[in-house]
């Protein structure tokens, strides 16, 4: 155990707790808890989107996977980042416009119906757990790593962290937890990607030229089909990270902590950018990590790849930059653990017990006391399920929670914005239909079967060869909107026009009226 790794470990510990405890004092009502009081600028709410959106699924599962599998492997920094235009596009102004603490509220501006709201709180939970699992996992193997604590006690320390910055600073803490990591994570990055850059003499023409020799794979390795033979398998999985974006609960939360709508779209603006630096600078760390470390060492520090940033780290900088390189991930994980549990929490207290069960009639005290306790359950779920996923690739874990957000999640809410005739039968067909879907086929998959034993959770033939469902489970929740709408005689197009009105202006009948 290195006494600077563990000095900059507490320092970020310690910074942290210092944010949840300032935040603590500015967290009094249901919004400062779920929204942070709508108070954040474009700039702030940018650089806290890239905080939750640049998880460990990009810093440790994406540099990985590229150091593996080069080329294919950087199919994720592609789907992730072109992600953003579908969000910029399509979904940040109506949503903000339209929704108050969830996505359930977005869509019930339109259709105010226990049963669809139930039903977007549900989709939004098992979207949350599957990128939370994802997240611990990771978790669990850096400070394995960076400590020498056995998985399990790390997975909980990371639990009980994220816990305490909900519990206490809510939205506040956790949007500043997540704009300081971004901060540091790309502070990080650049100095790795320089030092790769001057071991190459600053050449990236020369860097491309000596990776072909710098893997067993040879020239393979800077094409496409070392890890993805299947072309339809690599389609379905960019269609998983292109839409599924539009869908992640904890990244359509972060558009009600502002003003309006245009301070929304600017925080895409500012997200996009830096999220879109982040990934061309993935390229440096997994090729780095392939030319310096190498595949052996790679796979020997965790199969799955996971840390391929941090040992580059300390193959080109020592000590000192593989502890700060760690510290940061760490403080990656726990940003993006916080946000999850928010909005799942939000999903579980506001959505199902406040508006259904309670049917909102709950004070605001009792609002904030349910969001806490919806917190700790989440948080206790999520922690048991991770403790027994620690082989599994947390990009591939990502990437389904991606698949399950565009197949359940994107149907409805393009719909809902832009259908005239879309009523609450298809709000809850397109819901279930895709949630279920993508479920049933991730269940039948590679990923979870294998006929060689250790390589997924069972050993058998798989009944599908697509690793990400995603190219027939969007489709079918598209398709179940569809027909759950034409298959019901229930219309409310009057309703729609004043969604319409509100969903790309911002101005609802009550305004007018008053």
């Amino acid at each position: 155990m290195s006494v600077t790794a563990v000095v900059m470990f507490l320092a970020i510990v310690g910074l942290t707790l210092v944010i949840t405890w300032w935040a603590s004092k500015r967290t009094s009502t249901a919004s400062d808890f779920y929204t942070a009081g709508g108070g954040l600028k474009g700039w702030q709410n940018g650089l806290a989107i890239s905080g939750d959106y640049l998880s460990a699924a990009s810093f440790l599962g994406i540099a990985g996977s590229i150091a593996l599998t080069g080329f294919d492997g950087f199919f994720f920094s592609i789907g992730y980042l072109v992600a953003y235009l579908v969000v910029l596009y399509i979904v940040a102004e109506p949503l903000r416009n339209l929704g108050k603490f969830t996505l359930a509220d977005m869509i019930n501006a339109r259709f105010d119906a226990k049963k669809v709201r139930g039903t977007a709180a549900l989709s939004t939970i098992v979207i949350v757990l599957f990128y939370m699992i994802a997240q611990l996992v990771g978790a669990g193997a850096l400070i394995q790593l960076l400590l020498g604590i056995d998985y399990w006690i790390a997975v909980l320390l990371v639990g009980f962290m994220m816990t305490i910055y909900v519990l206490f600073g809510g939205m506040t803490a956790t949007s500043w937890v997540q704009i300081i990591k971004a901060c540091l994570l790309m502070l990080g990055t650049v100095i790795i990607s320089f030092l790769v850059l001057a071991k190459f003499n600053f050449n990236i023409l020369t860097m491309f030229s000596e990776m072909t020799t710098a893997t067993d794979a040879g020239e393979a390795y800077l094409n496409p089909g070392l890890k993805y033979t299947n072309g339809i398998d690599t389609i379905s999985m960019l269609i998983a990270l292109v839409l599924g974006t539009a869908g992640l609960p904890h990244i359509l939360m972060r558009f009600f902590t502002v003003k309006d709508a245009q301070t929304a779209r600017s925080s895409v603006i500012w997200a996009t950018w830096i999220v879109g630096l982040f990934y061309v600078l993935t390229i440096f760390l997994g090729f780095g990590a392939a030319a310096f470390v190498g595949k052996e060492t790679i796979v020997a520090a965790n199969p799955a790849g996971n840390m391929a940033a941090p040992l580059l780290a300390e193959a080109l900088g020592g000590d000192i930059l593989f502890s700060f390189v760690c510290a940061v991930a760490f403080a990656t994980i726990l940003a993006v653990v916080a946000g999850l549990v928010l909005s799942g929490a939000s999903a579980l207290s506001h959505d199902i017990y406040g508006e259904i069960i309670k049917k909102g009639k709950i004070s605001p005290k009792e609002q904030v006391v349910a969001a806490r306790v919806g917190s700790i359950i989440i948080a206790v779920v999520s922690i048991l399920l991770a403790l027994g996923a620690q082989t599994l690739n947390v990009a591939f874990l990502v990437s389904l929670a991606f698949c399950i957000a565009a197949s359940s999640n994107l149907p409805v809410i393009i719909y809902t914005i832009y259908w005239k005739r879309f009523n609450t039968a298809g709000a809850i067909t397109a819901m279930l239909t895709g949630l279920i879907s993508a479920l049933i086929l991730v269940a039948v998959s590679p990923n979870v079967w294998n006929p060689e034993a250790g390589k997924a959770i069972f050993v058998g033939d798989p009944l599908i060869m697509l690793t990400n469902p995603a190219i027939i489970s969007v489709p079918l929740g598209f398709i179940g909107g569809w027909l759950g709408t034409i298959l019901s005689k229930e219309t409310n197009e009057a309703k729609y026009r004043e969604v319409e009105v509100k969903a790309q202006t911002g101005i609802s009948v009550q305004d007018v009226s008053h």
